[in-house]
């Protein structure tokens, strides 16, 4: 099972485990780019980042924090994001997030899985028969 119910991603974060949530793509200055959003405990507080980063079309590519920031804010801390808010309960950081992203209450993952999703992403939009080098595939003949 991929997504965490809402009382394991309560519990993960009392646990002192980060969550996330891959927002999937979008567009930055013509740039391709994704977007997800990660809350991670800090000293009794839970911060709230997003994080905007340029999409490098690879669906083996599934470590999100090390791909290059498309936000001058996260350019000075890499793989930290854009702080949009903090909050001390957790339940209450589970929904300013999704209010503040639009994040979906049944699309939290543990951190680190966010990078599957984005593979399904760059899968979904590949046409089947293309595989990631861009050339189509030759059916043999028997």
């Amino acid at each position: 099972m991929r997504y965490l119910t809402r009382q394991f991603s309560v519990t993960a974060l009392r646990r002192g485990r980060a969550v996330e949530q891959f927002l999937g793509g979008t567009e930055v200055h013509g740039e391709r780019a994704i977007r997800w959003v990660a809350i991670s405990p800090e000293d009794g507080q839970c911060r709230i980042s997003l994080h905007t980063v340029r999409d490098p079309d690879d669906e083996n590519a599934g470590d999100l924090a090390n791909f290059w920031s498309l936000d001058p804010v996260d350019e000075a801390y890499a793989g930290e994001g854009r702080e949009i808010g903090t909050c001390g309960d957790e339940r209450e950081a589970l929904l300013l997030a999704e209010r503040l992203t639009g994040a979906d209450p049944g699309r939290w993952v543990n951190e680190g899985v966010a990078g599957d999703e984005y593979g399904d992403h760059v899968r979904g939009r590949r046409d089947i028969s293309e595989p990631a080098s861009g050339n189509p595939q030759r059916t043999l003949q028997r």
